[in-house]
């Protein structure tokens, strides 16, 4: 569907032949129209489908035909997000579909100081994109109110509940007025997400333009198989002996990110890490220098696999496999984006194969396996057969302690020796049977 078709304001099909649109995706199409009526929508799309035009066109074409001004320390449009850098992309998008027009926006999130954040409220805004809570910080301080709010966008739902903010959405919620435009978007739908829509929505429209916690088309995958030890050596062979010009590389925990930003530093490859404990200046920083090309390699956690939008990410690289199934998804869905084509490596040591199961369920389909690189362990490849589990505490079905043998881990069990009684019982035996 072409965007002329949507009977957006003039400004706004201005603002979309400068940036270059010409075709809505199908998440735009199926979404602008229901929301330009009025209606509640419960939207369901991976990362990288458009999804964030898809409720920002739609507003600000409210915002322009129902054009009067905020009040102080309010905002007409409420966007509630998990990430500080997603909430900074939103705000993005916002300000580039809008220009020439009269928009106020405001940008809410922790980690940088507050006074501007509440110099900017104190006028009132049209657009409030918002993390939980440094929204709730400024909410308290009587600093921000949402009783004048029109529309309320819900935004990675289900990122929001992985992180623990439900308790702060419902708080959020409670000062909202009941007549509002509410819409809700996550990339997948449990149960958890479907009770929150349930009490959020009222009669809405549901999109879903992809099967749940599937991946994008374009991505090429592979998994290869790597001991631990040799993970960081397999990496920078990797960006050594390929043509890679952007990889976003994503590592179970902080450390281990700054370890392998720092081992690809010393080995003459541009590189930055990017997680929670970083500040935000930093992390704002190293986003920077990576979409200018300045750094080659963005080493990030799972803070970043939704809410980072660069263009022309060629490789996306799971050094760790996520603990969760779907983050998968998400991680490999910041390559292939506005109609390009990506791979995703997933490097997979032996303690990492069921989390590898569980991301073959999850996707629905085999990932097929690299065995051609110089790293390849073929012990790691073959899955271990042994039934008992490797724990020094493990009981066996008799109560005998069982402990760890063996390079491979195995369990095994050892002879206890008898108790004082019994070595003086099998004594006397011993004597009975001699004198005999």
């Amino acid at each position: 569907m072409d965007f002329s078709e949507l009977n957006l304001a003039k400004p706004i099909q201005h603002a979309i032949k400068r940036l270059g649109y010409k075709t809505a995706t199908p998440i735009q199409a199926q979404a602008i129209p229901p929301l330009q009526a009025g209606k509640d929508l419960l939207g369901i799309a991976q990362t990288g489908t458009g999804k964030t035009a898809a409720f920002a066109l739609p507003i600000l074409d409210y915002l322009l035909k129902n054009n009067r001004r905020p009040t102080a320390k309010s905002a007409r449009v409420l966007v509630l997000t998990p990430t500080r850098e997603l909430a900074s992309q939103i705000d993005d998008s916002f300000r580039d579909c809008s220009k020439g027009m009269r928009i106020y926006r405001g940008l809410v999130f922790g980690g940088v100081g507050q006074s501007p954040q509440v110099r900017t409220m104190r006028r009132g805004v049209d657009v409030l994109t918002a993390t939980p809570g440094r929204l709730l910080d400024l909410m308290n301080q009587r600093h921000i109110r949402l009783d004048k709010l029109e529309v309320f966008v819900l935004d990675e739902a289900d990122r929001m509940l992985d992180m623990g903010f439900i308790h702060d959405i419902r708080k959020v919620m409670a000062t909202l007025p009941p007549k509002r435009q509410t819409l809700l978007f996550s990339a997948t739908m449990p149960k958890s997400i479907a009770d929150l829509a349930g009490g959020l929505l009222n009669d809405p429209v549901t999109v879903e333009v992809t099967p749940q916690a599937t991946t994008v088309d374009r991505i090429e995958q592979k998994i290869m198989f790597v001991t631990k030890a040799k993970k960081r050596l397999l990496l920078q062979n990797l960006l050594e002996e390929h043509p890679i010009e952007r990889a976003l590389v994503f590592t179970r925990t902080k450390h281990g990110a700054d370890r392998v930003a720092k081992h690809l530093e010393q080995n003459a490859i541009r590189a930055e890490a990017i997680h929670g404990n970083k500040s935000q200046g930093a992390r704002q920083k190293a986003l920077s220098r990576f979409k200018k090309s300045q750094v080659r390699v963005l080493v990030a956690t799972d803070i970043a696999a939704r809410g980072i939008d660069v263009p022309g990410v060629s490789h996306v690289i799971n050094f760790d496999l996520p603990n969760e199934a779907e983050n998968y998804v998400h991680r490999i869905g910041r390559t292939a984006r506005a109609g390009a084509e990506g791979i995703a490596i997933s490097f997979c040591d032996v303690l990492e194969r069921p989390l590898l199961r569980d991301i073959q369920r999850c996707i629905r389909q085999v990932v097929p396996i690299d065995e051609e690189h110089p790293f390849h362990a073929e012990g790691v490849a073959q899955p271990r057969t042994a039934s008992k589990p490797n724990n020094r505490n493990y009981r066996g079905r008799r109560g005998k302690s069982q402990k760890s043998c063996g390079p491979g881990g195995d369990t095994c069990s050892r002879p206890s020796k008898p108790s004082g009684s019994k070595r003086r019982r099998n004594k006397r035996r011993g004597g009975a049977r001699q004198a005999a």
